[in-house]
C-alpha cells in the first residue's frame, strides 16, 4: 500500500490487520447494521447493569437511558438531583468518561461474550463536546482552505476523533490521525486534486 507524501509521516507503522484501531472500531459497517435489536438490547442492559453499581458503589445518584440508534447502543447518565453531580464521571477533558466508558465494555463482554461498540455519555457532555469540536474543526477547514498548508489539531480521544474526520470529509478535505497513545490527533490537509 502506497501513501501519499502527508501520510508518509508514520501514520500507522502496524499493519492494519494486527491491530484493531479505534477508528475502525467507530466506523459505521453494513455488520454493524445487521446486529439484532436483541443483542443491542442485551449490551445496553449489561453496561446498564455495571453503571447502576457504579454509581451504588460511589453513592452518587443518576438516571440511566438506554437508546439504541444506527445500530449502536447510546447510554446515558443524567445528574438526578443537582446539575453537575455527576461531573467527576467525566473528568478533565473527558479522561474519565473515556476511560469509564472501556470499563464497561469490559463489563458488557464479560456478561455477554460479544464486544460492544456502545457510546456513553454523562450529563450531556459528548453533545457539547460535539459542538466545540464542530468549531474546532471549522477553524481548522477554514484555516487549511485559506493557507493551503495541513493544521494540526490537539490530541483527542479516538470518539472525538471519529467525529472530526466525519466533518472534515463532509467538507471535501482529507484528515489522518498522527502520533501514538495519548498524543494521537488529527492532520488536516488540502483535499487532493
Amino acid at each position: 500500500m502506497t501513501q501519499s507524501p502527508e501520510q508518509d509521516h508514520a501514520v500507522d507503522a502496524v499493519p492494519a490487520e494486527n491491530i484493531e484501531e479505534p477508528e475502525q472500531q467507530l466506523a459505521e459497517t453494513e455488520e454493524s447494521a445487521a446486529v439484532p435489536a436483541s443483542r443491542l438490547d442485551e449490551e445496553g442492559d449489561a453496561a446498564a447493569d455495571y453503571l447502576e453499581e457504579l454509581l451504588d458503589i460511589a453513592d452518587l445518584d443518576g438516571d440511566i437511558d438506554i437508546e439504541v440508534k444506527a445500530g449502536r447502543v447510546y447510554v446515558s447518565l443524567q445528574s438526578e438531583d443537582e446539575p453537575g453531580s455527576l461531573e467527576q464521571l467525566v473528568g478533565a477533558d473527558g479522561s474519565t468518561l473515556e476511560a469509564l466508558q472501556e470499563l464497561a465494555r469490559l463489563a458488557v463482554l464479560a456478561s455477554t461474550g460479544q464486544r460492544s461498540r456502545f457510546i456513553l455519555d454523562v450529563d450531556g457532555y459528548r453533545a457539547r463536546r460535539g459542538a466545540e469540536l464542530g468549531d474546532l474543526a471549522a477553524a481548522a477547514i477554514e484555516s487549511v482552505r485559506t493557507s493551503g498548508e495541513p493544521e494540526h489539531l490537539r490530541p483527542m480521544s479516538a470518539y472525538e476523533r471519529k467525529l472530526v474526520h466525519d466533518l472534515v470529509a463532509e467538507a471535501g478535505l482529507v484528515s489522518v490521525s498522527e502520533g501514538e497513545g495519548p498524543r494521537r490527533h488529527v492532520v488536516v490537509h488540502p483535499a487532493e486534486g
